[in-house]
Protein backbone atom coordinates (compact mmCIF):
# COMPACT_ATOMS: atom_id res chain seq x y z
CA UNK A 1 0.00 0.00 0.00
CA UNK A 2 2.89 2.38 0.79
CA UNK A 3 4.64 1.80 -2.78
CA UNK A 4 1.18 3.26 -4.30
CA UNK A 5 0.02 5.72 -1.34
CA UNK A 6 0.89 9.09 -3.29
CA UNK A 7 -0.48 7.94 -6.49
CA UNK A 8 -3.91 6.85 -5.42
CA UNK A 9 -4.30 9.96 -3.19
CA UNK A 10 -3.44 12.25 -5.80
CA UNK A 11 -6.15 10.66 -8.31
CA UNK A 12 -8.61 10.67 -5.82
CA UNK A 13 -8.13 14.10 -4.77
CA UNK A 14 -7.53 15.26 -8.53
CA UNK A 15 -9.34 18.11 -9.87
CA UNK A 16 -11.05 19.44 -13.20
CA UNK A 17 -11.88 22.70 -12.17
CA UNK A 18 -10.95 25.28 -9.50
CA UNK A 19 -10.11 23.90 -5.93
CA UNK A 20 -9.06 24.50 -2.49
CA UNK A 21 -5.74 23.15 -1.74
CA UNK A 22 -5.55 21.88 1.73
CA UNK A 23 -2.17 19.80 1.64
CA UNK A 24 -0.08 17.31 1.46
CA UNK A 25 -0.76 13.60 2.12
CA UNK A 26 0.99 11.91 5.08
CA UNK A 27 1.62 7.53 5.42
CA UNK A 28 3.79 6.38 8.02
CA UNK A 29 5.45 9.63 9.11
CA UNK A 30 6.43 10.25 5.55
CA UNK A 31 5.06 13.71 3.93
CA UNK A 32 4.43 12.81 0.04
CA UNK A 33 4.88 15.85 -2.03
CA UNK A 34 2.88 14.58 -5.10
CA UNK A 35 -0.60 13.43 -2.70
CA UNK A 36 -2.33 16.33 -2.60
CA UNK A 37 -5.23 16.67 -1.03
CA UNK A 38 -7.68 19.62 -2.03
CA UNK A 39 -11.51 20.19 -1.94
CA UNK A 40 -13.60 21.34 -5.56
CA UNK A 41 -14.56 24.75 -5.36
CA UNK A 42 -18.14 23.45 -6.86
CA UNK A 43 -18.21 21.11 -3.48
CA UNK A 44 -17.65 23.74 -0.99
CA UNK A 45 -21.47 24.89 -1.61
CA UNK A 46 -21.84 20.82 -0.08
CA UNK A 47 -21.10 22.26 3.63
CA UNK A 48 -18.30 20.49 5.69
CA UNK A 49 -16.68 20.47 9.05
CA UNK A 50 -13.58 21.46 10.99
CA UNK A 51 -13.07 19.76 13.97
CA UNK A 52 -10.32 19.77 16.89
CA UNK A 53 -9.21 20.03 20.10
CA UNK A 54 -7.93 23.48 21.44
CA UNK A 55 -4.36 24.11 20.05
CA UNK A 56 -4.39 21.65 16.90
CA UNK A 57 -4.57 24.14 13.98
CA UNK A 58 -8.66 24.65 13.24
CA UNK A 59 -8.26 28.64 13.14
CA UNK A 60 -5.41 28.47 10.78
CA UNK A 61 -7.67 26.00 8.55
CA UNK A 62 -9.90 28.43 8.71
CA UNK A 63 -8.07 30.98 7.76
CA UNK A 64 -6.19 28.98 4.61
CA UNK A 65 -9.41 28.19 3.52
CA UNK A 66 -10.85 31.78 3.31
CA UNK A 67 -7.67 33.50 2.12
CA UNK A 68 -7.73 30.59 -0.80
CA UNK A 69 -11.98 30.82 -1.32
CA UNK A 70 -11.45 34.69 -1.62
CA UNK A 71 -8.52 34.73 -4.37
CA UNK A 72 -10.40 32.52 -6.82
CA UNK A 73 -13.48 34.95 -6.54
CA UNK A 74 -15.74 33.66 -3.84
CA UNK A 75 -16.73 35.56 -1.00
CA UNK A 76 -15.94 34.50 2.54
CA UNK A 77 -18.12 35.26 6.00
CA UNK A 78 -16.08 34.11 8.92
CA UNK A 79 -16.97 34.32 12.43
CA UNK A 80 -14.10 35.92 14.59
CA UNK A 81 -14.33 35.28 18.61
CA UNK A 82 -10.47 35.79 19.80
CA UNK A 83 -9.41 37.86 16.72
CA UNK A 84 -6.98 35.53 14.93
CA UNK A 85 -8.55 35.56 12.01
CA UNK A 86 -8.25 39.64 11.85
CA UNK A 87 -4.69 38.87 10.55
CA UNK A 88 -6.44 37.91 7.34
CA UNK A 89 -5.68 41.62 6.56
CA UNK A 90 -1.86 41.63 6.48
CA UNK A 91 0.70 39.91 5.00
CA UNK A 92 2.50 36.65 6.80
CA UNK A 93 5.89 36.55 8.33
CA UNK A 94 8.26 34.16 7.76
CA UNK A 95 9.84 31.98 9.90
CA UNK A 96 11.89 28.93 10.86
CA UNK A 97 8.37 26.83 11.14
CA UNK A 98 7.09 28.26 7.84
CA UNK A 99 10.31 27.46 6.14
CA UNK A 100 10.42 23.97 7.08
CA UNK A 101 6.84 22.78 6.66
CA UNK A 102 7.21 24.61 3.26
CA UNK A 103 10.65 22.25 2.84
CA UNK A 104 8.64 19.38 3.97
CA UNK A 105 5.61 20.09 1.92
CA UNK A 106 7.67 20.66 -1.50
CA UNK A 107 5.77 24.13 -2.02
CA UNK A 108 6.62 27.88 -2.25
CA UNK A 109 5.21 30.03 0.51
CA UNK A 110 4.55 33.66 -0.88
CA UNK A 111 3.55 36.32 2.24
CA UNK A 112 0.08 37.71 1.08
CA UNK A 113 -2.78 40.17 2.56
CA UNK A 114 -6.80 40.04 1.53
CA UNK A 115 -8.65 43.42 1.77
CA UNK A 116 -11.31 42.35 4.90
CA UNK A 117 -14.44 43.86 5.56
CA UNK A 118 -14.75 44.00 9.84
CA UNK A 119 -18.12 43.94 11.29
CA UNK A 120 -19.08 43.93 15.14
CA UNK A 121 -22.32 43.34 16.49
CA UNK A 122 -24.21 46.66 17.23
CA UNK A 123 -20.87 48.62 17.35
CA UNK A 124 -19.24 46.29 20.17
CA UNK A 125 -15.76 46.46 19.46
CA UNK A 126 -14.09 47.26 16.57
CA UNK A 127 -15.96 46.57 13.16
CA UNK A 128 -18.60 48.08 10.95
CA UNK A 129 -21.95 47.60 13.64
CA UNK A 130 -24.33 45.06 12.21
CA UNK A 131 -27.79 45.03 13.73
CA UNK A 132 -31.18 43.42 13.27
CA UNK A 133 -34.56 44.44 14.51
CA UNK A 134 -36.20 42.20 16.96
CA UNK A 135 -39.18 41.49 14.63
CA UNK A 136 -36.11 39.91 12.18
CA UNK A 137 -34.57 38.33 15.17
CA UNK A 138 -38.27 36.36 15.72
CA UNK A 139 -39.52 34.82 18.36
CA UNK A 140 -37.75 31.58 18.53
CA UNK A 141 -34.10 32.32 17.86
CA UNK A 142 -35.01 34.58 20.83
CA UNK A 143 -36.31 32.93 22.80
CA UNK A 144 -33.13 30.69 21.85
CA UNK A 145 -30.96 33.49 23.40
CA UNK A 146 -32.83 33.99 26.76
CA UNK A 147 -32.99 30.18 27.59
CA UNK A 148 -36.85 30.42 27.59
CA UNK A 149 -38.63 27.00 28.19
CA UNK A 150 -41.42 25.86 25.47
CA UNK A 151 -44.47 27.87 27.53
CA UNK A 152 -42.32 31.15 27.77
CA UNK A 153 -41.45 30.41 24.11
CA UNK A 154 -44.89 30.19 23.23
CA UNK A 155 -45.81 33.20 24.83
CA UNK A 156 -43.21 35.06 23.14
CA UNK A 157 -45.00 34.31 20.17
CA UNK A 158 -48.05 35.37 21.14
CA UNK A 159 -46.34 38.75 21.64
CA UNK A 160 -44.59 38.70 18.58
CA UNK A 161 -48.26 37.77 16.57
CA UNK A 162 -49.96 40.99 18.52
CA UNK A 163 -47.45 43.13 17.53
CA UNK A 164 -47.51 41.99 13.78
CA UNK A 165 -51.37 41.82 13.83
CA UNK A 166 -51.40 45.55 15.45
CA UNK A 167 -49.14 47.32 13.03
CA UNK A 168 -46.05 47.52 15.98
CA UNK A 169 -43.10 47.72 14.77
CA UNK A 170 -40.57 45.45 17.17
CA UNK A 171 -37.28 47.37 16.31
CA UNK A 172 -35.50 47.24 19.85
CA UNK A 173 -35.90 45.44 23.48
CA UNK A 174 -37.76 48.43 24.86
CA UNK A 175 -40.01 47.65 22.34
CA UNK A 176 -40.38 44.16 23.54
CA UNK A 177 -40.78 45.41 26.55
CA UNK A 178 -43.55 47.61 26.08
CA UNK A 179 -45.59 45.36 23.92
CA UNK A 180 -45.68 42.57 26.67
CA UNK A 181 -46.15 45.26 29.49
CA UNK A 182 -49.10 46.24 27.86
CA UNK A 183 -50.76 42.98 26.90
CA UNK A 184 -50.60 41.88 30.57
CA UNK A 185 -52.06 44.95 31.84
CA UNK A 186 -55.58 45.72 32.40
CA UNK A 187 -55.93 47.68 29.24
CA UNK A 188 -54.27 45.40 26.68
CA UNK A 189 -55.50 42.15 28.48
CA UNK A 190 -58.97 42.13 26.01
CA UNK A 191 -57.23 42.26 23.11
CA UNK A 192 -54.59 39.52 24.12
CA UNK A 193 -57.71 37.16 24.59
CA UNK A 194 -58.46 36.63 20.87
CA UNK A 195 -54.50 35.05 20.84
CA UNK A 196 -53.87 33.44 23.72
CA UNK A 197 -53.45 34.03 27.41
CA UNK A 198 -49.89 34.87 28.90
CA UNK A 199 -49.56 34.18 32.29
CA UNK A 200 -48.19 37.23 34.43
CA UNK A 201 -45.50 34.68 36.08
CA UNK A 202 -44.73 34.27 32.70
CA UNK A 203 -44.30 37.60 32.15
CA UNK A 204 -42.44 38.17 34.88
CA UNK A 205 -39.96 35.76 33.78
CA UNK A 206 -40.00 37.16 30.09
CA UNK A 207 -39.35 40.79 31.33
CA UNK A 208 -36.36 39.80 33.65
CA UNK A 209 -34.88 37.55 30.96
CA UNK A 210 -35.07 41.00 28.66
CA UNK A 211 -33.47 42.96 31.23
CA UNK A 212 -30.93 40.88 31.51
CA UNK A 213 -30.04 40.86 27.94
CA UNK A 214 -30.18 44.49 27.82
CA UNK A 215 -27.38 44.32 30.19
CA UNK A 216 -24.94 42.09 28.62
CA UNK A 217 -25.37 44.36 25.68
CA UNK A 218 -27.88 42.77 23.60
CA UNK A 219 -30.21 46.35 23.60
CA UNK A 220 -26.71 47.16 21.39
CA UNK A 221 -27.62 45.51 18.42
CA UNK A 222 -30.99 45.04 18.35
CA UNK A 223 -32.36 48.18 16.42
CA UNK A 224 -31.84 49.62 12.57
CA UNK A 225 -30.16 50.09 10.50
CA UNK A 226 -30.89 46.61 9.73
CA UNK A 227 -27.52 44.60 8.16
CA UNK A 228 -28.72 43.23 4.34
CA UNK A 229 -27.25 40.04 3.63
CA UNK A 230 -26.70 41.15 0.26
CA UNK A 231 -23.24 43.61 0.82
CA UNK A 232 -21.49 40.17 2.13
CA UNK A 233 -21.51 38.97 -1.47
CA UNK A 234 -19.04 41.66 -2.79
CA UNK A 235 -16.73 40.73 -5.58
CA UNK A 236 -14.02 43.00 -6.24
CA UNK A 237 -13.01 44.36 -9.90
CA UNK A 238 -10.04 42.20 -9.76
CA UNK A 239 -12.02 39.00 -9.08
CA UNK A 240 -11.21 38.72 -5.51
CA UNK A 241 -13.91 37.85 -3.43
CA UNK A 242 -15.09 39.89 0.25
CA UNK A 243 -13.79 38.53 3.10
CA UNK A 244 -16.48 39.41 5.81
CA UNK A 245 -14.64 38.87 9.49
CA UNK A 246 -17.09 39.27 12.36
CA UNK A 247 -15.55 40.69 15.46
CA UNK A 248 -16.18 39.26 18.48
CA UNK A 249 -13.90 39.22 21.00
CA UNK A 250 -15.76 42.40 23.25
CA UNK A 251 -18.41 39.50 23.69
CA UNK A 252 -16.80 36.73 23.73
CA UNK A 253 -17.86 36.26 27.21
CA UNK A 254 -21.67 36.04 25.77
CA UNK A 255 -21.30 32.22 23.24
CA UNK A 256 -25.24 32.21 23.32
CA UNK A 257 -25.56 35.70 21.77
CA UNK A 258 -23.34 35.76 19.33
CA UNK A 259 -23.91 31.71 18.27
CA UNK A 260 -27.65 32.52 17.70
CA UNK A 261 -26.89 36.11 16.17
CA UNK A 262 -24.84 33.73 13.42
CA UNK A 263 -27.63 31.67 13.16
CA UNK A 264 -29.87 35.23 12.42
CA UNK A 265 -27.68 35.93 9.23
CA UNK A 266 -27.72 32.35 7.83
CA UNK A 267 -31.45 32.49 8.02
CA UNK A 268 -31.55 35.99 6.44
CA UNK A 269 -29.32 34.01 3.85
CA UNK A 270 -32.02 31.66 3.15
CA UNK A 271 -34.60 33.66 2.87
CA UNK A 272 -33.14 36.54 0.50
CA UNK A 273 -31.42 34.37 -1.77
CA UNK A 274 -32.95 32.96 -5.17
CA UNK A 275 -32.57 29.45 -5.63
CA UNK A 276 -29.28 28.89 -8.20
CA UNK A 277 -28.75 25.20 -8.35
CA UNK A 278 -25.35 23.65 -8.55
CA UNK A 279 -22.67 26.49 -9.35
CA UNK A 280 -18.97 26.04 -10.59
CA UNK A 281 -18.28 27.65 -7.51
CA UNK A 282 -20.36 29.35 -4.17
CA UNK A 283 -21.75 32.54 -4.12
CA UNK A 284 -20.80 32.52 -0.48
CA UNK A 285 -18.83 30.71 2.54
CA UNK A 286 -20.32 30.66 5.85
CA UNK A 287 -17.50 29.79 8.66
CA UNK A 288 -19.69 29.23 11.38
CA UNK A 289 -17.23 29.01 14.50
CA UNK A 290 -17.89 27.25 17.76
CA UNK A 291 -21.02 25.55 16.86
CA UNK A 292 -21.47 23.92 19.78
CA UNK A 293 -22.66 26.81 21.24
CA UNK A 294 -25.57 26.97 18.63
CA UNK A 295 -27.06 23.79 19.65
CA UNK A 296 -26.62 23.58 23.43
CA UNK A 297 -29.70 23.15 25.49
CA UNK A 298 -31.33 23.62 22.23
CA UNK A 299 -35.30 22.74 21.58
CA UNK A 300 -36.17 19.88 19.35
CA UNK A 301 -38.33 22.13 16.80
CA UNK A 302 -34.44 24.59 16.75
CA UNK A 303 -32.55 21.92 16.04
CA UNK A 304 -35.04 20.87 12.72
CA UNK A 305 -35.24 24.18 11.87
CA UNK A 306 -30.83 24.53 11.53
CA UNK A 307 -31.02 21.04 9.47
CA UNK A 308 -33.55 22.22 7.05
CA UNK A 309 -31.65 25.64 6.54
CA UNK A 310 -28.45 23.88 6.31
CA UNK A 311 -30.08 20.99 4.29
CA UNK A 312 -31.51 23.71 1.56
CA UNK A 313 -29.51 26.58 1.75
CA UNK A 314 -26.77 24.64 -0.67
CA UNK A 315 -29.57 25.37 -3.51
CA UNK A 316 -29.08 28.89 -2.77
CA UNK A 317 -25.30 28.82 -3.38
CA UNK A 318 -24.39 29.03 0.00
CA UNK A 319 -21.58 26.50 1.78
CA UNK A 320 -21.45 26.47 5.76
CA UNK A 321 -18.64 24.99 7.50
CA UNK A 322 -19.25 24.34 11.23
CA UNK A 323 -15.88 24.68 13.24
CA UNK A 324 -15.85 23.58 16.89
CA UNK A 325 -13.93 21.09 18.91
CA UNK A 326 -15.52 17.73 18.60
CA UNK A 327 -18.00 16.10 15.91
CA UNK A 328 -20.54 14.93 18.39
CA UNK A 329 -21.14 19.00 19.45
CA UNK A 330 -23.10 19.14 15.84
CA UNK A 331 -26.49 16.95 15.95
CA UNK A 332 -27.09 14.27 13.62
CA UNK A 333 -29.23 15.96 11.22
CA UNK A 334 -26.95 18.61 10.55
CA UNK A 335 -24.21 16.41 11.06
CA UNK A 336 -25.51 14.21 8.09
CA UNK A 337 -25.63 17.43 5.92
CA UNK A 338 -21.56 18.18 6.30
CA UNK A 339 -19.99 16.16 3.36
CA UNK A 340 -16.53 17.42 3.69
CA UNK A 341 -14.43 16.50 6.82
CA UNK A 342 -10.97 18.63 8.36
CA UNK A 343 -11.03 16.21 11.40
CA UNK A 344 -7.88 17.94 13.91
CA UNK A 345 -6.33 15.96 16.45
CA UNK A 346 -9.12 14.72 18.79
CA UNK A 347 -8.04 13.86 22.62
CA UNK A 348 -9.31 10.74 25.02
CA UNK A 349 -8.65 12.05 28.25
CA UNK A 350 -12.21 11.54 29.92
CA UNK A 351 -14.95 9.23 28.93
CA UNK A 352 -16.32 11.81 27.21
CA UNK A 353 -13.82 12.26 24.79
CA UNK A 354 -13.59 8.04 24.36
CA UNK A 355 -16.98 7.92 23.08
CA UNK A 356 -16.48 11.06 20.68
CA UNK A 357 -13.31 9.67 19.57
CA UNK A 358 -15.49 6.21 18.96
CA UNK A 359 -18.57 7.99 17.26
CA UNK A 360 -15.72 10.11 14.78
CA UNK A 361 -14.25 7.21 13.42
CA UNK A 362 -17.46 5.27 12.80
CA UNK A 363 -18.74 8.22 10.25
CA UNK A 364 -15.30 7.71 8.15
CA UNK A 365 -14.95 5.58 4.95
CA UNK A 366 -13.17 2.41 5.92
CA UNK A 367 -9.25 2.92 5.04
CA UNK A 368 -6.45 0.25 5.23
CA UNK A 369 -3.86 3.43 5.28
CA UNK A 370 -4.69 4.00 9.11
CA UNK A 371 -5.82 3.04 12.73
CA UNK A 372 -8.20 5.80 13.29
CA UNK A 373 -8.85 5.86 16.56
CA UNK A 374 -5.36 5.91 17.33
CA UNK A 375 -3.94 7.86 14.99
CA UNK A 376 -6.86 10.67 15.55
CA UNK A 377 -5.06 11.39 18.94
CA UNK A 378 -1.45 11.12 17.05
CA UNK A 379 -2.33 14.02 14.54
CA UNK A 380 0.22 16.96 15.20
CA UNK A 381 -0.75 20.78 15.09
CA UNK A 382 -1.67 21.74 11.43
CA UNK A 383 -2.14 17.99 10.25
CA UNK A 384 -5.87 16.29 10.28
CA UNK A 385 -7.29 13.42 8.93
CA UNK A 386 -9.37 14.57 5.84
CA UNK A 387 -12.29 13.63 3.41
CA UNK A 388 -14.60 15.21 1.06
CA UNK A 389 -16.64 15.00 -2.14
CA UNK A 390 -15.45 14.88 -4.99
CA UNK A 391 -16.74 16.25 -8.05
CA UNK A 392 -19.21 13.43 -8.58
CA UNK A 393 -19.91 13.89 -5.32
CA UNK A 394 -18.43 10.82 -4.06
CA UNK A 395 -16.67 10.51 -0.79
CA UNK A 396 -12.80 10.15 -0.80
CA UNK A 397 -10.33 7.87 0.97
CA UNK A 398 -9.43 8.95 4.31
CA UNK A 399 -6.16 10.52 4.44
CA UNK A 400 -3.11 11.81 7.06
CA UNK A 401 -2.97 15.80 5.68
CA UNK A 402 -0.11 17.97 6.67
CA UNK A 403 -1.73 21.40 5.80
CA UNK A 404 -0.69 24.69 4.28
CA UNK A 405 0.73 27.40 5.99
CA UNK A 406 -1.81 30.50 5.64
CA UNK A 407 -0.01 33.33 3.03
CA UNK A 408 -1.59 35.88 5.72
CA UNK A 409 -0.36 36.76 9.12
CA UNK A 410 -1.19 34.34 11.79
CA UNK A 411 -1.58 36.84 14.53
CA UNK A 412 -4.28 39.25 16.08
CA UNK A 413 -3.53 43.33 14.40
CA UNK A 414 -4.08 45.51 17.58
CA UNK A 415 -7.31 47.69 17.85
CA UNK A 416 -6.48 50.56 15.96
CA UNK A 417 -5.58 48.87 12.42
CA UNK A 418 -8.82 47.40 12.65
CA UNK A 419 -10.64 50.41 13.65
CA UNK A 420 -9.26 51.92 10.86
CA UNK A 421 -10.06 49.54 8.16
CA UNK A 422 -13.49 49.58 9.44
CA UNK A 423 -13.91 53.08 8.83
CA UNK A 424 -12.36 52.88 5.48
CA UNK A 425 -14.78 50.03 4.35
CA UNK A 426 -17.95 51.45 2.09
CA UNK A 427 -20.05 49.90 4.44
CA UNK A 428 -19.39 52.31 7.21
CA UNK A 429 -21.67 55.40 5.90
CA UNK A 430 -24.34 52.87 5.72
CA UNK A 431 -24.33 51.62 8.99
CA UNK A 432 -22.67 53.29 11.88
CA UNK A 433 -25.36 55.34 12.56
CA UNK A 434 -27.90 53.99 14.63
CA UNK A 435 -31.04 55.46 13.22
CA UNK A 436 -34.63 55.08 15.07
CA UNK A 437 -38.37 56.09 13.89
CA UNK A 438 -41.38 55.57 15.91
CA UNK A 439 -42.27 51.97 16.99
CA UNK A 440 -43.97 50.10 19.35
CA UNK A 441 -42.96 51.70 22.54
CA UNK A 442 -43.56 55.33 21.12
CA UNK A 443 -47.15 53.95 19.85
CA UNK A 444 -48.57 51.99 22.58
CA UNK A 445 -46.97 55.46 24.94
CA UNK A 446 -49.15 57.50 22.88
CA UNK A 447 -52.21 55.49 22.90
CA UNK A 448 -51.82 55.16 26.40
CA UNK A 449 -51.55 59.26 26.78
CA UNK A 450 -54.44 59.75 24.31
CA UNK A 451 -57.05 57.23 26.22
CA UNK A 452 -56.10 58.61 29.49
CA UNK A 453 -56.77 62.59 27.90
CA UNK A 454 -60.26 61.45 27.04
CA UNK A 455 -61.00 60.12 29.74
CA UNK A 456 -59.90 62.86 32.16
CA UNK A 457 -62.59 65.03 33.36
CA UNK A 458 -62.50 68.52 31.30
CA UNK A 459 -60.82 70.99 33.91
CA UNK A 460 -63.53 73.59 35.60
CA UNK A 461 -63.19 77.27 34.16
CA UNK A 462 -60.79 76.08 32.07
CA UNK A 463 -60.60 78.79 29.21
CA UNK A 464 -59.19 77.16 25.47
CA UNK A 465 -55.73 78.51 24.67
CA UNK A 466 -55.79 81.57 21.95
CA UNK A 467 -54.99 79.94 18.83
CA UNK A 468 -51.93 81.18 17.13
CA UNK A 469 -51.84 83.81 14.20
CA UNK A 470 -51.84 81.38 11.08
CA UNK A 471 -54.16 78.50 12.68
CA UNK A 472 -53.04 75.17 14.37
CA UNK A 473 -50.95 74.39 17.34
CA UNK A 474 -47.30 75.22 17.46
CA UNK A 475 -45.09 72.93 19.59
CA UNK A 476 -41.29 73.53 19.32
CA UNK A 477 -39.94 70.32 17.98
CA UNK A 478 -36.95 68.59 20.17
CA UNK A 479 -33.58 68.54 18.63
CA UNK A 480 -33.03 65.20 16.60
CA UNK A 481 -30.39 62.62 18.39
CA UNK A 482 -27.89 60.20 16.85
CA UNK A 483 -25.56 57.59 18.25
CA UNK A 484 -22.55 56.38 16.54
CA UNK A 485 -20.80 53.32 17.47
CA UNK A 486 -18.13 53.63 20.30
CA UNK A 487 -19.58 56.95 21.72
CA UNK A 488 -19.97 55.38 24.43
CA UNK A 489 -23.49 57.38 25.19
CA UNK A 490 -25.40 53.36 25.46
CA UNK A 491 -28.73 55.46 24.23
CA UNK A 492 -30.90 53.51 22.00
CA UNK A 493 -32.78 56.26 20.48
CA UNK A 494 -31.98 58.76 17.71
CA UNK A 495 -34.56 60.71 15.82
CA UNK A 496 -34.31 60.18 11.97
CA UNK A 497 -36.82 62.27 10.48
CA UNK A 498 -40.14 64.68 11.43
CA UNK A 499 -42.84 63.51 10.09
CA UNK A 500 -44.72 66.92 10.52
CA UNK A 501 -47.49 65.41 12.76
CA UNK A 502 -48.55 67.86 15.32
CA UNK A 503 -49.37 65.33 17.77
CA UNK A 504 -46.40 63.71 17.56
CA UNK A 505 -44.15 67.20 17.69
CA UNK A 506 -45.77 67.30 20.80
CA UNK A 507 -45.40 63.77 22.24
CA UNK A 508 -41.63 64.53 21.30
CA UNK A 509 -41.23 67.46 23.09
CA UNK A 510 -40.30 67.93 26.94
CA UNK A 511 -43.74 68.86 28.00
CA UNK A 512 -45.35 65.66 25.95
CA UNK A 513 -43.09 63.05 27.43
CA UNK A 514 -43.30 64.08 30.82
CA UNK A 515 -46.87 63.53 30.66
CA UNK A 516 -46.38 60.69 28.79
CA UNK A 517 -43.98 59.41 31.73
CA UNK A 518 -46.59 60.46 34.15
CA UNK A 519 -49.17 58.15 32.44
CA UNK A 520 -46.68 55.19 31.81
CA UNK A 521 -45.96 55.23 35.07
CA UNK A 522 -50.12 55.01 36.45
CA UNK A 523 -50.55 52.04 33.88
CA UNK A 524 -47.53 50.32 34.13
CA UNK A 525 -46.18 50.64 38.15
CA UNK A 526 -48.18 48.18 39.79
CA UNK A 527 -46.29 45.51 37.08
CA UNK A 528 -43.13 46.97 37.57
CA UNK A 529 -43.30 46.88 40.86
CA UNK A 530 -43.94 43.09 41.74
Amino acid sequence: MAEDFEARIAAAYAVDGKAVVLGRGVLDGTTHPGAVVQIPTAMCNRHGLIAGATGTGKTKTLQLMAEQLSALGVPVFAADLKGDLSGLSQAGQPNEHIDARTKDLGVEWQPAGRAVTFLSLGGLGAGVPVRAPVSSFGPQLLAKVMSSNETQSSSLSIVFRYADEAGLPLLDLADLKAVLQYLTSDEGKPELKALGGVSTQTAGVLLRSISELESQGGDAFFGEPEFEVADLLGVGADGVGQVSCLELPAVQDRPRLFSTFLMWLLAELFQNLPEVGDLDQPKLVFFFDEAHLLFEDASKEFVEQVAQTVRLIHSKGIGVFFVTQLPDDVPDDVLAQLGNRVQHALRAHTPRDAKALKAAVSTYPFTEDYELERDLTALGTGEAMVTILDEKGAPTPVVWTKLLAPSSLMAAVDAATLDAAAKASPLWAKYAVEVDRDSARELLAAKMAAAAAAAAPPAPNAAPAPAPAGGGVQVPKPPARTSAPGSGSGSRRSSSKDDGNVVTDYLRSREGRSMINTVVRGVFGMLKKR
